[in-house]
């Protein structure tokens, strides 16, 4: 589907994710604040299929003692008991002393991080809630929430930055030209800089929707739909051949 035929909500909800992910990173974006509510989605199922489904999760062929993470019924009957971290068998096993016991297992190459191990533990105090995958699920409204400059937000997704900024103890920086704003948002969505037109045109355009016009405009650009592919493309490790020792084309190119 062209991208500007997705619903705008929608296209906002990308729009921003990677645009967070520009400002903050993985880490940083990844990271639980001591008192926030864990989200199964967000802090536990990457910690679940990273270091515990190859044993523990859908392949029947490689699961072992017959234990299942990444079904909630499943965990919940065997490992888990929501509530009380202390009586659930998931937490006694990573934080085992005893290298038998312990899990991720040794020979796995795999291991939990102390700040793994506490997330998995306040998420289960705090009742080990599940959530369906987020791609079955339906969009829906998140709270918007409270910062403490009232000045700096121009609009809902303002307040989730400045909020994680409060949070970090970083203030805000200064509004950039508008030269540089049509810069860099061109490059976040067509990995090409403006052409000099289109940096003249933008300053000329004095209209309050100037900055959203020029967005709509990049969407609708073909580049800004190879520009996501090409990232997509280095996911699926696509390559011209297969290699410089079996150097043989390969015919992907038109996918």
């Amino acid at each position: 589907m062209p991208f500007e035929l997705v619903p705008k909500m929608i296209r906002m909800k990308i729009i921003t994710t990677m645009l967070l992910g520009c400002l903050f990173g993985p880490s940083l974006v990844s990271r639980v604040n001591a008192e926030e509510e864990i989200s199964f989605n967000r802090d536990i199922r990457p910690i679940l299929s990273d270091k515990c489904f190859f044993c523990h999760g859908p392949d029947s062929k490689k699961r072992e003692a017959d234990l299942r993470l990444d079904v909630e019924e499943a965990a919940k009957v065997f490992a888990i008991v929501p509530g009380k971290p202390d009586e659930s068998e998931l937490l006694t096993r990573i934080t085992s002393e005893d290298p038998d016991e312990r899990m991720p297992p040794v020979e796995s190459k795999l291991s939990l991080t102390t700040a793994e191990i506490q997330t998995l533990r306040r998420w289960i105090e705090q009742g080990a809630k599940w959530n369906e995958h987020w791609a079955f699920t339906s969009l829906g409204e998140t709270a918007v929430p409270k910062v403490g400059d009232k000045t700096w937000p121009l609009s809902k997704i303002d307040h989730f930055i400045l909020a994680r900024l409060e949070r970090e103890k970083i203030k805000p920086s200064s509004p950039a030209s508008r030269e540089r704003l049509i810069r860099r948002v061109t490059f976040d969505l067509t990995g090409l800089p403006p052409t000099l037109a289109e940096i003249d045109a933008f300053l000329a355009d004095e209209s309050k929707n100037a900055y959203e016009k020029v967005v709509d405009r990049l969407l609708k650009s073909p580049r800004f739909g190879e520009h996501m592919t090409s990232s997509w493309l280095d996911v699926a490790r696509y390559s011209d051949t297969f290699g410089y020792q079996v150097d043989r084309d390969r015919f992907v190119w038109p996918w």
